[in-house]
């Protein structure tokens, strides 16, 4: 699912209308030799190699083309029952086909999905041409991932004049006419028709391997060249090229963001905004038209070298379609992207007289440059080198404790979280691993002493996977500090990447990558963190559905297991003062609006995210508007009359807007970009009360006489 959604996001729309509908059905895709020779190498390895060794037969054969249908179809809005028995009765010729290097059965169903997309939306342009009749009573099912196929193509045709009704009815409820609704609405299925006709022969070989690779286990995953080399722009935390955050909107290739330092934002020539009509390469290169072209392709335009010139042709954001170009020489450069590094900031708590200051440092991501590292460069760029220095930082400002926030971290370098961990808890075991043979080892942290002695605490949601949650449970099983928040994801195992091509001696990328599991990690208790995450000791409310979204929602996780505890000193045993933070918590929580405002949100998610059927009736659809309206009316009356309170009512309003009935690349840019940094400038409940819990571990420390004499360097390795 992660991989299809991000496939579709760059496979975008950008023809016209009579493109889509007169050039007749899309072209038939066919696979490349050097993608069947990928699929069985990749066969091979997976079924002698992997931590649970799956053999190619006819049963993973029928779970490949299942999970591969519910990847291109998952709300079943395009094949109908008769496609998937069509696809079924393939189950068991998929592996041997795999093994002939023969890829027709997986590109014979992605046709049709093309076919069946252009069929579906053909149909629902004609329909735009009548109206709708909002006074009927009728309901829509717009979650469909439990649903029956449609049997036939009336009852296709079914489901989508009631999605297309409802497409309508969303933009009517927002204000909008007839005439703009059916412009709107046009255009949308335009773009998506269209995207039928763009795909790529990579493309459906990635979403097939991707089926194949999550069969045998949900982490394991197969990269393509292009995959490949954007994991390690993720993991490196930098980039060659103009330093610029690209977007599709409409026809074009738009300038969202230009990043500080690069060489976008340093010329004074571009600006937000902007839409680049053109590439050349070199001072002398052809002018490349890129209108039209799907945004993946732009962007492998322009990045390139280092120090080499790349020219665009810019269509200025405030120009019309026939406005004045301009044209641009930069020079390409490394881009780091800092965004995803770690970064401090410092939250001032009360409690009583006492004032205290928090440390805190953010993580999006456990980043390591891995080439860097091994070619011996002193200075390569990591996670738990850059935490390091804030730590440092923080000192110099005198903090009184550090809380560690890696909410939706979703992981990284298994090194670097060995690394970070000794920062706090200095030298001594951090997490065991355990190989498909049974084998369990020790990875262990050397650092002498710890960075940071004082009072921790580890702030963690459903999002914060793997790395997060080693580091978060050996802070936990040392009494280092106190984890707050969620239970986490539930990724306990380990993944390597293996580079097909350098098995094979290809001298140039061919046939990517596979990030395979091979071990899963445990605890220095002994138990895992597979399957069941990281249990709070403090726990606070969020978003999140763990029936969606976490290890428990995969159908083929890995069970939870345990294995002999590692030989370790705690630090302490902190869970005899959680009862004492608990009640702090529970006292001020409870005289919190902000927080209170927080729970009602999270309740009223939970009451609409167990709805799978929506009204298609005008009157009923404008009560439930009403009925929400007065929710949050009700909420401003109970806040009182500070100027304070009325800024953070307005950010509310803006954050619980009524529904627009827009997808995001409808809206104007500077909306979509204030409404970005509205919620960037919002209050951040958790992480405030996150600290506050961790001043109140500060003030326990303190006061009780075992802790305050209690030495760090105590937990060293026996």
């Amino acid at each position: 699912m992660r991989l299809r959604n991000s496939l579709l996001c760059v496979l975008l729309a950008i023809s016209t209308a009579a493109y889509a509908l007169e050039a007749g059905p899309p072209p038939a895709l066919a696979p490349l030799q050097q993608q069947a020779q990928a699929a069985h190498l990749s066969a091979q390895f997976l079924s002698r190699f992997h931590y649970k060794p799956v053999p190619l037969d006819d049963a993973l054969s029928a779970k490949i083309i299942n999970r591969y249908i519910k990847l291109l179809d998952p709300e079943k809005f395009f094949f109908i029952q008769a496609d998937i028995d069509q696809f079924t009765a393939q189950h068991n010729k998929l592996d041997d086909a795999i093994y002939r290097e023969d890829l027709q059965i997986p590109f014979a169903i992605f046709n049709l999905y093309e076919q069946r997309i252009v069929e579906r939306l053909t149909y629902a342009r004609e329909l735009l041409k009548q109206g709708f009749d909002f006074s009927q009573k009728e309901d829509y099912s717009f979650v469909r991932d439990k649903e029956p196929w449609p049997k036939t193509t009336a009852e296709s045709r079914e489901l989508w004049r009631k999605r297309v009704k409802n497409d309508w009815l969303r933009l009517k409820l927002a204000g909008k006419k007839d005439q703009a609704i059916r412009e709107t609405l046009s255009k949308r299925y335009e773009n998506s028709l269209t995207r039928a006709y763009k795909y790529k022969s990579d493309d459906v070989f990635q979403i097939f391997m991707n089926a194949y690779a999550t069969s045998i286990e949900p982490h394991t995953d197969y990269l393509g060249t292009t995959a490949a080399a954007d994991f390690d722009i993720s993991m490196k935390l930098s980039l060659v090229g103009i330093g610029a955050v690209l977007q599709e909107r409409d026809e074009y290739t738009t300038i969202r963001e230009l990043v500080a330092g690069g060489p976008a934002q340093l010329s004074g020539k571009l600006a937000v905004g902007d839409r680049i009509v053109g590439v050349a390469q070199g001072e002398k290169g052809v002018m490349t038209d890129v209108v039209g072209t799907r945004i993946d392709d732009v962007v492998k335009q322009i990045r390139g070298a280092k120090d080499t010139v790349v020219r665009l042709d810019i269509l200025p954001a405030d120009a019309g379609p026939d406005g004045k170009h301009k044209l641009i020489n930069l020079v390409r450069n490394k881009i780091s992207l800092e965004q995803q590094a770690a970064k401090k900031s410092i939250i001032t708590t009360k409690n009583g007289d006492a004032t205290r200051k928090v440390g805190v440092i953010t993580l999006p991501a456990f980043y390591e440059d891995f080439d860097a590292r091994r070619k011996g460069d002193k200075n390569f760029r990591s996670a738990s080198r850059d935490v390091a220095a804030l730590l440092a930082d923080l000192k110099k400002e005198k903090v009184d404790s550090v809380l560690i926030d890696l909410r939706n971290n979703g992981g990284g370098s298994l090194t670097e979280a060995v690394d970070l961990t000794g920062l706090f808890v200095g030298k001594g075991p951090i997490v065991q691993q355990r190989n498909a043979r049974g084998d369990v080892n020790v990875e262990a942290d050397d650092r002498p002493t710890p960075a940071w002695t004082g009072p921790l605490a580890v702030l963690i949601n459903r999002g914060s996977a793997s790395a997060s949650e080693i580091f978060a449970a050996a802070i936990q099983d040392y009494g280092r500090g106190i984890i707050i928040g969620e239970g986490s994801f539930g990724k306990g195992t380990v993944q390597t990447m293996v580079n097909l091509d350098e098995l094979t001696h290809n001298d140039k990328p061919k046939f990517g990558e596979l990030k395979m599991t091979i071990a899963q990690f445990f605890r220095i208790n002994g138990g895992t963190t597979q399957l069941r995450g990281v249990t709070p000791d403090i726990s606070l409310p969020g978003f999140s559905d763990p029936e969606a979204f976490g290890e428990s929602s995969y159908d083929n996780a890995l069970p939870w297991s345990q294995v002999k505890a590692a030989d370790y000193v705690p630090y302490g045993d902190l869970k005899s003062l959680v009862p004492q933070i608990q009640s702090r918590h529970d006292a001020r929580v409870e005289k919190n609006k902000d927080f209170q405002r927080f729970l009602e949100d999270v309740s009223e998610l939970n009451v609409q995210r167990k709805k799978r059927v929506i009204s298609l009736n005008e009157a009923d659809r404008r009560a439930e508007m009403a009925q929400q309206e007065a929710r949050l009316k009700a909420r401003g009356k109970a806040e009182d009359s500070s100027a304070k309170d009325k800024d953070d009512a307005a950010v509310d309003a803006e954050l619980n807007r009524q529904d627009d009935g827009l997808q995001a690349n409808e809206r104007s840019l500077s909306a979509d970009i204030a409404a970005e940094k509205a919620l960037k400038n919002a209050k951040d409940v958790l992480l405030n009360e996150a600290a506050q819990i961790l001043g109140d571990e500060s003030d326990l420390l303190k006061s009780n006489v075992k802790f305050a004499v209690q030495q760090p360097a105590a937990a060293v390795q026996k």
